[in-house]
């Protein structure tokens, strides 16, 4: 039995956050149900290229172990039938913007009268209170809005966004947090309760030693490009043949490092010998490692760092890292039965349980492939599914 088992879950959400989050949830076992726009389905469905036989990979990443049901929300019918989702649920995920689940009817007061146990997230921009409430929330905004394009890229050039969708990835894994606590908290209380996620706190709470730092100091944080604010060496290098980094985390290792490479002068030297100081002289350290490492081959850097016990690595490609050895060992990539697509394979489950491991029991689903199982579920016979089907409630 997986931890999750038994949770049913309505996701009206769409994009990545909120799906993200449920599938995650999925994972574990939870039942999730996906509302989807009849004809139209989650946008990510339409985010090409690229495509795998004509599925939208970006679809695909973020939508397993999920049933898909198309439901006009708009149409009284389609409100009834939602209605009736979400009195059989534990928890419903929006990712609407700030009003929008109100107008529709669905907004938390009226979900929880139908059903008092319900937990309720929702991810929105920038929350659901507060003067920037109203504005809507990408991704690459909050990435500029929240601080971290400040504080990402070279120093000399221009801002530059996180390769990954960072934040709209991570404010999932804080609505992971959020629900898993409320259920928790809802087998004590016998209560549900209203989650507000947003991906603007979800950049403030990453910014963690950098806020924290600067609200001591007054000091700005900027852009340092891979080095470190508060170490050093803990930076990117060019070797010889590749870039490659090096992470001397504290005095200890940067011990072992000069002894590996036969740097006895930069370990006697006075303004390298602390870290403080290392931090202080960080031009004239750097300069000077980066004189000797684009000399040498990487092999050599690496086999001398790891006999010496410091952490030490190259940059590795998308298609290096997915194929290799520690991630094929750990199985981060899994491959999915696809009815469209053979050999369908998507990062895996990044937490591993003993007991309980995760499981994938759907591919990613079909626009609305699971709308008439989940109709007769609810009790709606095959004469009002057609009549919904006719008037197009789903």
């Amino acid at each position: 039995m997986q931890p999750l088992e038994g949770i049913k879950i309505l996701d009206m959400s769409r994009t990545l956050a909120g799906p993200y989050c449920t599938m995650l949830l999925g994972d574990q076992g939870a039942e999730i149900i996906k509302v989807e726009q009849p004809g139209l389905g989650d946008e990510s469905r339409r985010f090409t290229p690229p495509t795998w036989n004509g599925v939208s990979t970006y679809f695909l990443s973020t939508n397993r172990n999920k049933r898909s049901i198309t439901v006009n929300l708009k149409s009284k019918k389609g409100k009834e039938i939602i209605y009736k989702l979400a009195k059989e649920a534990d928890v419903l995920v929006e990712n609407f913007r700030t009003g929008a689940m109100d107008k529709l009817g669905f907004g938390y007061e009226k979900m929880k009268e139908i059903n008092p146990k319900l937990i309720y997230c929702s991810i929105s921009g920038f929350g659901r209170t507060g003067p920037e409430k109203d504005r809507a929330g990408y991704d690459l905004l909050l990435q500029g809005y929240g601080g971290l394009m400040s504080i990402t890229g070279e120093p000399d050039r221009g801002p530059a966004k996180a390769g990954m969708s960072i934040v709209d990835l991570s404010t999932g894994l804080f609505a992971v947090y959020g629900i898993l606590s409320a259920l928790f908290a809802r087998q004590k209380t016998g209560k549900g309760q209203y989650i507000d996620v947003s991906l603007l706190d979800g950049q403030i709470s990453l910014l963690n030693f950098l806020a924290t730092g600067y609200m001591a100091t007054g000091k700005v944080p900027s852009r340092m490009g891979s080095a470190h604010p508060s170490l050093v060496p803990y930076q990117a290098f060019r070797a010889k043949d590749i870039d490659i980094i090096l992470a001397v985390a504290n005095d200890g290792l940067w011990k072992k490092c000069c002894e590996a490479f036969g740097w006895k002068d930069l370990l006697t030297d006075p303004r390298f010998q602390k870290n403080d100081d290392r931090v202080a002289h960080r031009e004239e350290l750097v300069s000077i490692l980066s004189d000797r490492l684009i000399k040498m081959e990487s092999k050599e850097i690496f086999e001398k760092m790891d006999k010496a016990g410091v952490p030490c690595g190259p940059i590795h490609t998308v298609d290096q890292i997915i194929n290799h050895p520690q991630v094929k060992a750990r199985e981060m990539m899994i491959e999915i039965e696809h009815p469209k697509i053979k050999d369908l394979k998507v990062p895996g489950f990044p937490v591993k349980f003993s007991e309980t491991p995760a499981k994938v029991r759907y591919y990613p689903p079909l626009l609305g492939e699971h709308t008439v199982e989940i109709l007769t579920e609810l009790g709606y016979s095959q004469k009002a599914i057609q009549k919904f089907k006719d008037e197009g409630v789903v």
